[in-house]
């Protein structure tokens, strides 16, 4: 039997490997900084969802050592970063103690996450699962960003994408989905960028 796509290693999984980058989502989030400008020099960013660690990576080597990366997620990352200042947390991001973790660590200048639920196959239930992540996601960034502050979430696009849009821009003066280049043809991600906190 043929392997589907999602097995099959394409460009960006290829070059993820090449680059050290344990997965092809790296690539996601750096088309997703050229176009909106969201990691800067200096910033204290929150990586929500951050296994197995290509985005937190990422961010550290943009960072060079300045600013600061504070990472949570339920599984290990599969890298082993070698910053200064960066703190990983292996918790659930719904967790009280993990949220007070990540409070003292803030505020943050921006809120990524590329968190996605585990697929049952049945597209309604794991729509509904990944909102539920993005709601999470957004309460984080209510309490923890900064006054012009940054949020981008993944989500699989369902019913529930002009709500969540509709949230954002009651918090932030812009308000927007992207998909990016690097995102597989067959996917129904996007992501939701919110921009200039109030």
């Amino acid at each position: 039997m043929a392997a589907s796509n999602y097995e099959k290693p394409d460009f960006w999984s290829i070059k993820a490997r090449k680059e050290g980058y344990p997965a092809r989502s790296v690539y996601k989030l750096e088309e997703l900084d050229k176009k909106f400008g969201i990691v800067k020099a200096g910033s204290r960013i929150l990586d929500i969802g951050a296994a197995p660690g290509s985005w937190s990576l990422w961010v550290l080597k943009r960072l060079a050592g300045r600013g600061f990366l504070a990472a949570v997620d339920l599984q290990a990352l599969g890298v082993s970063p070698g910053y200064d200042n960066f703190y990983f947390l292996r918790g659930d991001l719904y967790d009280a103690s993990v949220k007070a973790a990540l409070a003292e660590r803030g505020p943050y200048d921006v809120v990524l996450s590329d968190a996605a639920p585990a697929t049952s196959g049945n597209k309604g239930l794991d729509t509904d699962r990944s909102e539920a992540i993005v709601e999470a996601v957004l309460d984080y960034a209510d309490e923890f960003l900064r006054p012009g502050g940054s949020v981008v979430a993944k989500l699989f696009m369902g019913g529930g994408q002009r709500e969540l849009l509709d949230r954002m821009k009651k918090s932030f003066a812009s308000a927007r989905a992207f998909k990016p280049e690097a995102c597989r043809s067959v996917s129904f991600e996007t992501y939701l960028v919110g921009q200039g906190k109030k």
